[in-house]
């Protein structure tokens, strides 16, 4: 049987003008080599077109931004971004630096870029008033530098708002913050419509969760705790209990009650099931299913003391998930605390049902698999990670007054809970 010729083959005679005509075997062979060949050679090309390119950035000031950016961006695992320098009148020293070699003054910003030749220009200046090159900004701006502000950048990079280097002005005169009218009132139905299907699938999941707490150990089935709701208010927030109760006076964090934990209630907290009583908490008007987890009232009240724009959480609803839990987890301490405020202030300055279908989606991951999305977030330990914490003695509560510190502590004692569970 003779073998046919094709267009195919004949294309190597036809590129390389070979003067005698291979056999048909040898044109076969030749025919798939060069094949291969232009395949590997767009799959090369198409990559590399495709992937994101690094850019080269300046950072224009030496404000208190600059470190956090230098330090997201020389942590992040994309790799998008590459610090050139930074512009300022003063040089910035090594922590504000991070690294990033100091360039020059405000006034050689045109000479800078010109030599540089970055991607992007960051503007992270403190005092903006008759110090920065404008002319030279638009400029180059003009010549197609991008030039953005470093609040903006940041936001952009890390999906969190740096609280401490905002002006209150960003946030009056800014885009965003669309938490009344239309899209309360979406995310309000939407809520109630995800709650109330949820409670119907879930139900007999919830019977077997009920029974399995009570057989485990001694106690109550729910734990229901008074958080801080929209605009303060306080109510009873309803919770599988994953703890033995105690007598002794402890701490709201959760590292602070680790001996506690239930055999049934490390697989709860683990997974999350403990968080599922809370669609009731949805229908009854007191809490979304996505927006700012909400904290016991009496941690509410110190919160509002310690960490700026903290007041802005109870702007919306609580919710059963939300962008800090998903991004961040748990938090045991006054500055893990006010980290998560960074990505609950990102997520009611962006709200959207995008957003909160986002969340939902990581939510269902990470109840699923019973990991996180962070290396902050860590699965409950296994019963031998769980020692006992030395004997505490006993004492009285005594009241505390806290002022407004722009430095936290960590060790700063909340409120506490002799029954149930820590706060999350």
């Amino acid at each position: 049987m003779v073998s046919r010729l094709t267009i195919i083959d004949l294309a190597p005679v036809k590129l390389f003008e070979w003067p005698l005509l291979p056999s048909v075997n040898e044109l076969h062979l030749l025919s798939a080599l060069l094949f291969i060949v232009a395949t590997a050679v767009v799959i090369r090309f198409v990559t590399r077109e495709f992937q994101p390119k690094v850019q080269r950035v300046l950072l224009l000031g030496a404000g208190p931004l600059v470190a956090k950016l230098t330090q997201e961006i020389h942590a992040a695992t994309s790799r998008r971004y590459r610090i050139v320098g930074i512009v300022d009148d003063e040089r910035p020293d090594v922590d504000a630096a991070a690294g990033a070699p100091w360039l020059g003054p405000c006034d050689q910003l045109s000479e800078i870029v010109e030599r540089i030749r970055p991607a992007r220009i960051i503007v992270a200046a403190a005092d903006r008033r008759d110090r920065l090159p404008m002319q030279s900004l638009l400029e180059w701006r003009v010549k197609g530098i991008l030039v953005e502000d470093a609040s903006e950048f940041y936001e952009r990079l890390t999906g969190k708002i740096a609280i401490e280097a905002l002006r209150p002005s960003v946030l009056i005169m800014g885009k965003g913050f669309r938490n009344h009218g239309s899209a309360e009132s979406v995310a309000r139905v939407v809520s109630m419509i995800f709650a109330a299907t949820a409670l119907v699938l879930v139900a007999p999941l919830l019977a077997l969760l009920a029974l399995a707490i009570k057989v485990d150990s001694r106690g109550p089935v729910f734990f229901i705790q008074e958080r801080a709701g929209r605009d303060g208010r306080p109510f009873g927030l309803i919770k599988f209990r994953t703890m033995h109760p105690c007598a002794e006076v402890r701490s709201e964090w959760v590292v602070d009650n680790m001996d506690r934990i239930t055999r049934i209630g490390r697989w709860l907290r683990r997974f999350r099931l403990d968080e599922l009583p809370q669609f009731v908490n949805v229908l009854r008007g007191e809490m979304n299913f996505v927006g700012p987890r909400p904290h016991p009232t009496g941690n509410h009240v110190v919160f509002m003391e310690r960490i700026a724009y903290y007041g802005l959480r109870s702007s919306v609803r609580p919710g059963v998930t939300g962008w800090a839990q998903v991004r961040y987890g748990y938090a045991n301490n006054l500055d893990e605390e006010t980290e998560k405020m960074r990505y609950d202030l990102f997520y009611i300055k962006n709200r959207s049902l995008w957003l909160d279908a986002w969340i939902v989606l990581e939510t269902i991951a990470i109840c699923v698999c019973g990991t996180g999305a962070s290396a902050v977030r860590r699965a409950s330990p296994s019963r031998s990670e769980l020692a006992p914490l030395p004997p505490r003695p006993a004492r009285q509560p005594v009241p505390v007054r806290l002022k407004p510190s722009p430095t936290l502590n960590p060790s700063t004692t909340l409120r506490v809970n002799p029954s149930g569970n820590s706060a999350a």
